[in-house]
């Protein structure tokens, strides 16, 4: 992989200077290509990585994986149909595996009966659905390459008289 995109992979929030000096190579030169990447889709978003379990104390927010066995469509595979499931606005992100199951799914909602809801409502009725396995994220220790802190929790023992 390009060092550029490699860099930034790792921290976007560096600009072209920072990267040229990093690099060794002229500014105009670094701005051209990640331009270049821009527009060929190479580059799609620059996004901060949040540990949302600091930041969302009051929201109830669940996150589940989503196992889903698909009947293939003919003519068609696997594609149409991941790409209906993946326009529903809960599929935060959308896998094509190998093994028992065909997709892996990644859901948000406000609270597991929003999930469960997801599935039994919208998922599991499609036509090519054959079957799905959920798993609910209990807690995050890593995403992305970042390890994530977690909140100290007070390890006193409570006293009582």
């Amino acid at each position: 992989m390009d060092e550029i995109l490699e860099i930034l992979e790792k921290d976007a929030r560096l600009s072209p200077e920072e990267i040229a000096k990093l690099i060794k190579k002229d500014v105009k030169s670094v701005k051209s290509a990640i331009k270049k990447y821009e527009k060929e889709g190479v580059i799609l978003k620059y996004r901060t990585v949040l540990n949302k379990e600091l930041v969302r104390e009051e929201e109830n927010y669940v996150r589940a994986l989503i196992e889903v066995n698909l009947v293939p469509q003919k003519d068609l595979g696997f594609d149409h149909v991941a790409e209906r499931i993946y326009q529903f606005p809960e599929v935060t992100s959308c896998y094509l595996i190998s093994g028992t199951y065909d997709l892996l799914l990644v859901i948000e909602g406000k609270n597991i009966h929003t999930v469960s809801n997801f599935v039994s409502e919208k998922l599991a009725p499609m036509e090519n659905v054959r079957g799905t396995v959920t798993h609910f994220l209990l807690k995050k220790y890593k995403e992305d390459g970042v390890i994530l802190k977690h909140k100290e929790e007070n390890k006193r023992i409570n006293i009582s008289y």
